[in-house]
């Protein structure tokens, strides 16, 4: 029997996605103390998990609030009970956003993302008397070149903010450029520089930045304080194998895996290895796969194995590890590469504890894209 079978409960069919409640609540937990020491606010990233039952254990241990990455993010959060939500995103409002977002205004405390004086224009007539209610915070590109306006602009886009009746709070970067084998450090710096920067040239226009936010998962244990006052990570509440190739986590840290079964064997050619199917796709797994990664994911238990090609339903994997393939009928444990698309694919999630079935959480933010 392989090692991976005592992890999945009896009760779970498959593909199915599993999430280890001990290491979440561990990861939760180490997170919150390491920005904590550093005299940093946590505000993660619940694009991720968007599951409210792990959003409050978040809270819980110390969160200052969520970030989000849409308004129907934020619909489902502010419904579940979280009174502090960062979309960060730079929004343009449609008559339908602006009517949603003034509803949510009024429910909770809200800050959006803004990096152009048109968006900025945009949002506050959007919102109208409401616009007061909104706080908003100037993206800034500090390397990553997708949305953002350089540090320098900052000052600019503030002004069209306030113009427009928003509340200007602060500066907000992404360093999305970190996650690559050997840019974390790179990254980490460069974040720092861009919003010292961007907050420089708000108080030189009369603005006071007074929330400073970065950090992704790859970055966040290694933003300053001298040099924002939050972190948003989002990844390394659950992990996948794209962190655990980037050495941001190890194989103790995964905390979300797909229970999946072996349904076919592949004869290799001459000189390859051997090969084996599996009944997860796509479908569950997500089909990311940065140009740096060795496949399309990793076996938890078997970790020499790769994913070398995933259909929606079939995962090819090719045995590297020493001993016997796996019978048609074992089960495996997959970690996918990219988490957040993982949980985008399911409706509910299976808790588990210790190889027993504990709980179902429903994927409540699934699908809320707009």
């Amino acid at each position: 029997m392989n090692a991976g079978n005592a992890a999945i409960p009896a009760g779970i069919d498959t593909p199915e996605i599993l999430v280890d409640m001990d290491i979440l609540d561990r990861n939760i937990a180490r997170m919150s103390q390491a920005v904590q020491a550093k005299g940093l606010a946590l505000r993660p990233h619940a694009k991720t998990h968007k599951i409210p039952e792990i959003a409050h254990r978040q809270l819980a241990a110390g969160a200052v609030g969520l970030t989000v990455a849409t308004i129907g993010e934020a619909e489902v959060f502010a419904a579940a009970g979280v009174m502090d939500l960062f979309i960060a995103y730079p929004l343009w409002l449609s008559p339908q956003k602006a009517e949603r977002l003034r509803h949510l205004a009024a429910a909770a405390e809200i800050s959006v993302g803004v990096d152009s004086e048109a968006g900025a224009a945009a949002l506050g007539a959007g919102l109208g008397a409401a616009a007061a209610e909104v706080s908003v915070l100037v993206e800034i590109d500090s390397g990553h070149h997708r949305s953002g306006v350089q540090p320098e602009a900052a000052a600019t886009v503030a002004r069209a903010a306030s113009d427009a009746g928003l509340k200007v709070a602060g500066v907000f970067t992404f360093p999305g450029h970190s996650y690559a084998p050997g840019k974390p450090l790179e990254a980490a710096a460069q974040e720092q520089e861009a919003l010292h920067q961007a907050a420089e040239a708000l108080s030189a226009a009369g603005f006071e930045a007074r929330v400073m936010s970065g950090g992704s998962t790859p970055t966040a244990l290694l933003t300053k304080a001298s040099g924002a006052t939050e972190v948003r990570p989002g990844v390394y509440v659950l992990g996948d194998a794209q962190q655990l190739e980037l050495g941001r986590c190890a194989l103790e840290d995964i905390a979300l895996t797909v229970a999946a079964t072996v349904v076919s064997h592949h004869p290799p050619a001459p000189g390859t290895p051997p090969r084996l199917i599996l009944d997860a796709g796509s479908k569950i797994l997500g089909s990311d796969r940065p140009a740096w990664a060795t496949g399309f994911g990793r076996l938890m238990d078997h970790p020499g194995a790769r994913i070398t090609a995933l259909s929606e339903h079939h995962a090819t994997v090719e045995w590297h590890d020493d001993g016997v393939l796996p019978p048609v009928g074992t089960r495996l444990r997959v970690i996918p590469n990219h988490v957040c698309l993982a949980m985008n694919l399911v409706d509910d999630v299976a808790v588990v504890s210790r190889g027993n079935l504990m709980d179902r959480w429903v994927v409540a933010a699934r699908g809320r894209n707009k």
